[in-house]
């Protein structure tokens, strides 16, 4: 009954009689028949012969990346791991633990919380029943995940991509698609301490990075608001004249009171006289001094209290030994309507840089603030969750160091490879690869070419090209005496080293630990 195997392995099942088949079966046992076979044949015959697809679409295709996005090199991802390494390196030390989130969101959680720059957000086409959004920063999610988790006390950091519909200018380091830096404190504790930190964290990175002179300028919301209200601004006007005041750093003042005046719908009095306040910058204790004995914002409770914080942290910033990086500067609005406090952001200055020309003008390459309502806007009771922190502009500060590298001519690495396994003989595949598995299973990073017997001339310019510092040599003499020649590529010195002591030699060479 050797003929019901198929039949179990094919999974073509019959009923009792064969009465019925599967219509897969029913089809196969059609083709099977000779006659039928013919048929079909002559069918085929008849039908006209299928003409060369022509996609006329594809004769318009130009083959780019989207507005506002690009590709990255191995030499381009070599500079920003360095960039990134050096942030993430900052961030560990000061104790910081990393979270992850989606990178879509309701739509409904990112709405509201961005001012002006909600128009900025990427809707997605409603996939299954969500309105959803791609993420317009790292903040808000944060929030998002404290008041969904209920965690109430927090340092983290959250490296990702963020999306915002903006207008691109490539050059300068504003992209559609770009990676955030976030690094936050969440909890209650004592006034401008963690703030203190936070700007510390910018300035040891910034420093880390030796892009040049560099400033901090800080500000506070409630200082801000306080301006307003003397000048008769209503409440209702604060969010969207704050969005305005944020342009000065990229506009003239006439520029911004004319927005004022003609899109805000302020009077002209009342935009001259924050105007007054506005252009106060380039300040420390001596501007906040002044400030606090101003007749008219002296009496607004909102900005004493700003104030009096802003000594208070000019004072640990002093203690930190940073104060003069650190610029009062009334002109610092931050346009998102999160915050609601302390507000920062750093700008890199002319590089004392002989390479360069013309100054980098690459606007804020970092920014943050104080948002202790954000939390309990997504808390079901409204329980406030006190947050301050920063965001690091990763895509602007490898912008100002891809330029410097490719004015300085610098040669980049990208690969981390210590040796390269290679040999003068011929068909010495199996030696190399015994000896290539040895160092990789003893944690070496090793190559070799993917040819069976390659020139030696060829693997050593191999070793120049990419810049690997060692060549592990192994030929009929080495293989006989047990020793493997390992050749430094910058000055060609050779050594026999015995081949038990490689590993401990290539480590020792290349300061592996």
């Amino acid at each position: 009954m050797n003929w019901l195997r198929p039949l179990a392995a094919g999974g073509c099942r019959v009923p009792f009689g064969g009465q019925h088949l599967a219509p897969s079966c029913a089809r196969r046992a059609f083709a099977a028949h000779p006659q039928n076979q013919v048929a079909e044949g002559v069918v085929k015959l008849q039908q006209p012969k299928a003409q060369p697809r022509t996609d006329e679409g594809k004769k318009n295709f130009i083959l780019k990346t989207p507005k506002g996005t690009r590709d990255y090199s191995p030499k381009q991802m070599a500079i920003r791991e360095r960039v990134f390494n050096t942030i993430i390196s900052c961030f560990k030390r000061h104790g910081a633990e990393v979270i992850d989130t989606p990178v879509f969101e309701l739509k409904e959680t990112l709405m509201g919380k961005y001012g002006e720059d909600s128009k900025l957000i990427y809707d997605l086409k409603d996939q299954g029943g969500e309105l959803l959004s791609l993420r317009y920063d790292l903040t808000v999610p944060f929030a998002r995940y404290l008041a969904m988790n209920k965690i109430t006390n927090i340092k983290r950091y959250h490296i990702a991509k963020v999306y915002r519909r903006d207008n691109p200018a490539m050059t300068r380091g504003r992209y559609r698609e770009f990676y955030q830096c976030d690094f936050d404190i969440a909890g209650h504790f004592d006034p401008m301490i963690p703030d203190a930190e936070c700007l510390k964290i910018v300035h040891e990175i910034l420093s880390m990075l030796q892009l040049g002179d560099f400033l901090i300028k800080v500000n506070d919301r409630r200082i801000l608001n306080g301006v307003f209200a003397v000048c008769g601004i209503p409440d209702s006007l604060f969010h969207s004249t704050c969005s305005t005041v944020d342009k000065l750093n990229k506009a003239t003042w006439e520029d911004v009171k004319n927005e004022m005046v003609g899109e805000k719908g302020l009077s002209p009095e009342a935009a001259d006289r924050i105007g007054e306040y506005v252009r106060l910058h380039a300040g420390g204790l001596g501007l906040i001094e002044q400030l606090v004995q101003d007749p008219k914002l002296s009496q607004n409770k909102l900005a004493r209290e700003g104030l009096g914080d802003m000594k208070l942290l000019f004072e640990y910033l002093t203690l930190f030994g940073i104060a003069d990086k650190i610029s009062f500067d009334l002109s610092l609005a931050r346009g998102l309507d999160y915050y609601t406090g302390v507000i920062y952001e750093a700008v890199v200055l002319q590089p004392q840089n002989a390479h360069r020309e013309e100054p980098a003008n690459m606007g804020s390459v970092a920014g943050g603030g104080r948002y202790d309502e954000l939390v309990g806007m997504f808390d079901p009771k409204g329980r406030k969750v006190p947050c301050v922190g920063v965001s690091i502009g990763i895509e602007r500060l490898f912008s100002i160091m891809e330029q410097e590298v490719e004015a300085s001519k610098e040669k980049i690495r990208t690969t981390e490879t210590q040796v390269l396994v290679a040999t003068p003989q011929k068909n010495f595949l199996d030696v190399k690869l015994k000896l290539i598995s040895e160092l990789w299973d003893s944690g070496i990073k090793a190559e070799m070419l993917y040819k069976k017997n390659p020139k030696l001339l060829n693997q050593l310019q191999y070793c120049e090209d990419t810049g690997i510092p060692l060549v592990a040599i192994v030929g009929e003499q080495e293989l006989k005496d047990g020793v493997v020649k390992l050749r430094v590529v910058a000055t060609r010195e050779e050594v026999d080293v015995r081949r038990e002591n490689l590993i401990e030699e290539i480590k020792r060479r290349t300061c592996q630990p």
